[in-house]
Order: C-alpha cells, then sequence, then structure tokens
C-alpha cells in the first residue's frame, strides 16, 4: 500500500480529493467504490530511469482489469482516471500500472500475444466522471430487476452484479450457475428494457464471496476479497496430503468451495513425505510383523503397528530408523523387536503453551476439596474443644460403654453429660471414688503428686471425717 510516497490526489465532480476506503491513504490505486485492495500492484522501478512503456494496465470494478496502449504518450501516473477505448463508446478507468512492469504483468495474467490492445483516448474530463457517476448509480436498480426478469423466465441463475460502462451505453451482467444455461431469451428482454447492450459473463463462487467481503473462519479477511486476484482449483487431495479430516462443514469456506488455504502449505507436505518411507512398506522383525499406521511429515516420525489399520502394539520410530530396519530386511536380517518408545523421556513438545495460556478455564478458582474426619480425629476436635473450655478433655468423652473410646473408633452415641459429683459426706469411710474415664485415660502413667502430711501433735487441725480421710484423697488422686 504504501509503494509510492506521494499522496495520489484524483479530484471528483464534487472537488474533493478522492481516497481509498480500505485503506485510508491516497497512495493506494484501487477504486474507492470497490474497497478492495487486491489489485493493486507495487510499482518497484518507479525511480528508476528510462522505465517507460506504452502500454498501461486499466483497472475497472471488481476483478476486471485491461492492458491498453498509450499511443499519444500522455503523462500518466498510478491513480489517474482515464478514458480508454471501447467497443463501443469508451469506458472509464484508473490507472494500475505503469511502466516496464506492465509487460511482466501480462505475461502473469497469460495475455495471448494475437489479442487486440485498445488505446487510451485521454484523462478523464469533469464531464466524463459526471456521466460516469451517473451509469453507476443506475447499477443497483439495474441488478434488482434483473433478477426478477431471469426468475419470470424460469433461469436457474442468480445475477450477482452490474457493471456500467463509463459512457452508459453498455452494461456487463454477471452472474453465477451451476450448469449451463440459455440466456438468449434473457439478453433480448434486457436490451428492450434498459435500452443497452447486454454482455453476460459467468463467474464462481469464489469471485463472488470476494466481491461481497467477509470474515474467514481465521478471523482475518477474506483472502480473496484482500490480495488474492487468480483463484486455483482445490482438491480433497491437498487436505489428505495434509492429514486434515475431510469434514465438509470444515472444509469449506464462505463460497461453499474447498478454502483456498488449504494450497498454501500442501507444497511443504508433499515434499516433506517423499523423504518417509512409503506406506506399503512392511517391517519385519523376529517377534512380528508391523505395518505402516501414520506418520507425522514435519516431525518425521512414522507410527507402526502389527494390525493392518487397527492401532495394535503401536511403535513410533524416526524416518531415519526405519529406513535402517529396511535396508536390514533387504539384506535378509530381522532385528529382534522394534523398541517401543520410552514413556517419560519424550520430552515436552516445543510448541506447547507452556503458561497454560490458551486454556478456557485458566481464570476459574479451583475447589480444594475438604478431607473426610475419621471417627479418632471427631474425638480429638471435642477433646480439643471441652479443653479450651476448662473441662477435662478425656473425662469430656465419658461413656457408660467402656469399649467406645476414642482410639478404637468410638460410636455414633450422642455424647453423655457430666454426671454430678457426690458429696464426700455420703460416701464409706469419707473416701472419695475414681471417675469412671475413658480407657485411654485410665492407661497413662500415673503423674507425680507431692503428698504431704499434718503436723503432729496438732488435734484442733485434725480432719473432721474420720482419721487420715483427706490423705486417703489425696493418695486416691495420685493413684
Amino acid at each position: 500500500m504504501d509503494e509510492n510516497k506521494e499522496n495520489i490526489q484524483v479530484t471528483t465532480p464534487e472537488g474533493v480529493a478522492d481516497t481509498c476506503v480500505k485503506c485510508d491513504t491516497r497512495a493506494c490505486s484501487c477504486p474507492n467504490d470497490i474497497g478492495r485492495c487486491n489489485l493493486t500492484s507495487t510499482n518497484w522501478l518507479a525511480d528508476v530511469p528510462d522505465n517507460d512503456y506504452e502500454i498501461v494496465e486499466v483497472l475497472f470494478k471488481n476483478t476486471r482489469r485491461g492492458f491498453y496502449r498509450n499511443s499519444t504518450h500522455i503523462p500518466l501516473k498510478q491513480g489517474d482516471w482515464v478514458a480508454v477505448e471501447a467497443n463501443p463508446g469508451h469506458d472509464i478507468g484508473r490507472v494500475g500500472l505503469i511502466g516496464r512492469l506492465v509487460k511482466n504483468q501480462m505475461e502473469r495474467v497469460k495475455l495471448r500475444k494475437d489479442a487486440e490492445i485498445l488505446r487510451v483516448f485521454r484523462k478523464a474530463k469533469p464531464s466524463d466522471m459526471e456521466r460516469y457517476e451517473q451509469a453507476k448509480a443506475r447499477e443497483e436498480d439495474t441488478m434488482i430487476r434483473s433478477r426478477k426478469i431471469a426468475v419470470d423466465l424460469g433461469l436457474k441463475m442468480k445475477i450477482g452484479d452490474v457493471e456500467y460502462q463509463g459512457d452508459g451505453n453498455k452494461a456487463i451482467f454477471y452472474y453465477i450457475a451451476d450448469e449451463r444455461v440459455d440466456f438468449r431469451q434473457l439478453i433480448k428482454v434486457l436490451a428492450e428494457v434498459f435500452r443497452i447492450r447486454v454482455e453476460m459473463k459467468q463467474i464462481g463462487a469464489r469471485q463472488e464471496a470476494g466481491r461481497i467481503g467477509g470474515i474467514g473462519p481465521c478471523g482475518r479477511p477474506l483472502c480473496c476479497a484482500t490480495w488474492m486476484s487468480g483463484f486455483i482449483s482445490v482438491a480433497t487431495s491437498a487436505a489428505r496430503f495434509q492429514d486434515i479430516s475431510l469434514n465438509p462443514q470444515n472444509l469449506a469456506g464462505q463460497c461453499a468451495k474447498l478454502k483456498c488455504c488449504i494450497n498454501f502449505e500442501v507444497n511443504t507436505y508433499v515434499e516433506a513425505i517423499r523423504q518417509l518411507p512409503a506406506k506399503d512398506v512392511h517391517l519385519e522383525t523376529k517377534d512380528a510383523t508391523y505395518y505402516y499406521f501414520k506418520a507425522d511429515a514435519l516431525k518425521r516420525e512414522i507410527t507402526y503397528s502389527t494390525e493392518r489399520n487397527v492401532p495394535v502394539n503401536t511403535v513410533v520410530l524416526t524416518a531415519a530408523q526405519a529406513f535402517e530396519i529396511i535396508a536390514l530386511n533387504k539384506n535378509g536380517i530381522k532385528p529382534e523387536s522394534l523398541k517401543p518408545e520410552e514413556e517419560g523421556k519424550k520430552g515436552a513438545s516445543p510448541f506447547g503453551d507452556l503458561l497454560n495460556q490458551d486454556a478456557i478455564n485458566r481464570f476459574d478458582k479451583k475447589k480444594k476439596k475438604k478431607k473426610k474426619k475419621s471417627a479418632g480425629d471427631k474425638s480429638a476436635a471435642a477433646n480439643n474443644v471441652n479443653k479450651a473450655q476448662g473441662g477435662d478433655g478425656a473425662n469430656a468423652n465419658a461413656n457408660p460403654n467402656p469399649n467406645a473410646n476414642g482410639k478404637n473408633g468410638g460410636n455414633n452415641k450422642p455424647r453423655q453429660g457430666k454426671a454430678k459429683r457426690q458429696p464426700d459426706a455420703g460416701q464409706p469411710n469419707g473416701e472419695k471414688q475414681p471417675r469412671n474415664g475413658n480407657k485411654q485415660h485410665q492407661d497413662k502413667q500415673p503423674r507425680a503428686v507431692k503428698t504431704f502430711r499434718p503436723r503432729q501433735g496438732n488435734d484442733d487441725k485434725a480432719p473432721k471425717n474420720g482419721g487420715n480421710g483427706q490423705t486417703q484423697q489425696n493418695n486416691v488422686k495420685g493413684d
């Protein structure tokens, strides 16, 4: 788009500088009424001296282009509107390429050497541009009416676009049809209705998609609407070479034909496949016969299986290893077995998503799984709660069943409340009975407790509940 450093301004009848809608620059030579830049050619010989050639390239609506002879040597530059010779009358177009590159362009489009080359009349005048704008304003109405006429005549065709000649005396009707159509009656009706000369031109579905434009499945504008000017047939064999799934919904583009991008890399895959062993070559070993199953052409890896078309005992070999075994088999030598691919030593793919940026759930918060508490953990948690409240954890889980303890799992019975403490006077001999704790508490080693004796000879401070009751009580606790 930036092949010309200077801004090319074209004066329209309204007196406003014409710009390209697609690239928003005056350096582009594509017509602004189409908004397509796929016909733009870079004139990389513009600054070379003696870059003169008598023939110039002129662009028209859609993908139509023509080559005209500048016999009067009019000073032209890229983007100039010119009036060229037509049959009959004259047409209005824009200069797309000048200089010696035009000769190469003629060879690229395979223009016949005996083709008639018309002339360039002059640069377009304001009167020529005004007449051209009036003819162009009639194109949409003419297309709609011509579609109705084709339906009334029962023709299986679709008129996709209409292009009027610069002088308004002739119109080209672009149509799409799957079958051969006899449109002789249609031409007569159109000539009578619109009072013009009619030319019918059939286009393909790809040209129609390029004319309409759109966004492809890759997220970019369609190639046929941006840079492609020629179309090559696409075959399903190109998809087979690249191991692409032969799903019509995935292979078809917006034009309902095979995608043009299938041909972009097929040559690379064909060249890579030629460097791999043939599919019908088998690998003979002493334990089994291995058959070709699949291959990765770019990684040069082949997968072999012991069964035809079934992945059984698959082994992945490189192309060098496969050729080595094939050479041994030709000499009558069979190796012991094919070494299977060692798991764990296989390195990570260099094209992997190391940062996991393409994962759909990369922003989702992972829920932590709650661990189920066992019966012993529940008992320990209950003891901790009771200790925090000031009680004894061992006595808090007192249960009349002596076998139910925290160590052996316990049971699901509700926890019993703490029994009321009986007064010391009710016990025989004034002794205090030990409380029934759980087995775990009773098995613990007794903690050393300091004992003390009352002073001798002080009868007033003797225990009232008989004899040595206080000492016995302390001894019981110590036990």
